[in-house]
């Protein structure tokens, strides 16, 4: 990892580990069709509304922090990412979630993690679970389990789980000897809005 020159404008592009994944397949299945942005590096508290130049200088600090170079690891990546709103909106969307970061028991009773959004409407969300080696994730419909990511992750032998649901997913634990952790994302389909909480599955001493 290192730091690129921010006096120029540089566009750095790879592939994280699951494209690279994708691409190796030479099947087909690695195909972009969209791309997204983040500002993850920026620390929006050096905003300094007191600077003495006056206020062409509020964004001095920020403008001239180095930028990360891209790496590949897409679990620590693109973790803020930018969204798109109407020019009148007056207060950004707020992702709220049920759960924060969530211990789960195997053979325990599952989770249920529930998304809404405050300051905006979503009426769907898609939940990415980064490792299904910590846990099963089941989209919820009216109250009733419409999908598990179980068979699918065995299936096609899958590390990351994807659901997209109206707002609520269940976990369950899978079965450890050792405790493991995952990162959950919800992100709101309509806003873009995200937020990312840690899943721990703790260790079966009967594993």
């Amino acid at each position: 990892m290192g730091f690129l020159d921010n006096t120029s404008i540089t566009v750095d592009a790879i592939l994280t580990k699951k494209g690279r994944e994708l691409l190796a397949r030479g099947d087909g299945s690695f195909n972009v069709t969209k791309f997204a942005l983040s500002d993850d590096e920026v620390d929006y508290n050096l905003w300094d509304t007191a600077h003495p130049n006056g206020s062409n200088y509020y964004g001095a600090v920020i403008e001239n922090t180095p930028i990360l170079e891209a790496f590949t690891d897409q679990n620590q990546v693109m973790r803020y990412k930018l969204i798109t709103l109407n020019k009148n909106t007056k207060r950004m969307p707020i992702l709220n979630l049920s759960a924060q970061n969530t211990d789960l028991t195997f053979g325990g009773p599952e989770i249920p993690i529930i998304a809404q959004s405050t300051n905006a409407n979503d009426d769907t969300y898609t939940f990415e679970l980064n490792d299904t080696d910590v846990a099963f994730m089941k989209g919820v419909v009216n109250g009733e389990v419409s999908f598990s990511s179980t068979e699918q992750s065995k299936q096609e032998n899958e590390r990351t789980a994807v659901i997209g649901s109206t707002g609520e997913i269940r976990l369950e634990a899978r079965q450890l000897r050792t405790a493991k952790s995952a990162r959950l994302t919800v992100t709101g389909d309509q806003t873009g809005v995200t937020k990312s909480i840690t899943i721990t599955t703790l260790a079966d001493p009967n594993a």
